[in-house]
């Protein structure tokens, strides 16, 4: 499985999504919850994508495992070590074909914040 976490795309291996003891210990928490988890997480590194990519992955995947129908999350933070509640936070279900391409640029060099702002998020002018 793809998952595009701000700018990056991550492949979370289908395993990972539902190991056993995974699932157990995390079965009362809410989506909710994980979306708190990862603005604490952005909140202390806004760049958490880059600076903590193994963390990245792990919040990917528990994102996953909690709503599979979610693909990509968008976590913005004004600052580092900002209050958690001043991160803003979207998730969204992506097209198979987009995050294949989206993945084939990230590959060959070529996904940039602004390519997956432009393809998914939306959040510039065009």
């Amino acid at each position: 499985m793809l998952f595009l976490l701000n700018d990056q795309v991550f492949k979370l291996e289908a395993a990972q999504l539902t190991p056993p003891m995974a699932a157990r210990r995390f079965r009362g928490v809410s989506l909710a919850f994980v979306r708190r988890l990862g603005a604490e997480l952005f909140a202390e590194q806004p760049l958490l994508q880059y600076t903590a990519p193994e963390r990245a992955r792990r919040l990917a995947t528990l994102i996953a495992s909690k709503a599979p129908n979610i693909n990509a999350a968008l976590f913005v933070a004004p600052g580092f070590d900002c209050d958690p509640g001043q991160v803003s936070c979207r998730f969204a279900e992506i097209g198979f074909e987009m995050m294949v391409e989206l993945y084939q640029r990230q590959r060959a060099g070529e996904l940039t914040n602004l390519v997956a702002d432009r393809h998914v998020w939306r959040r510039l002018a065009a």
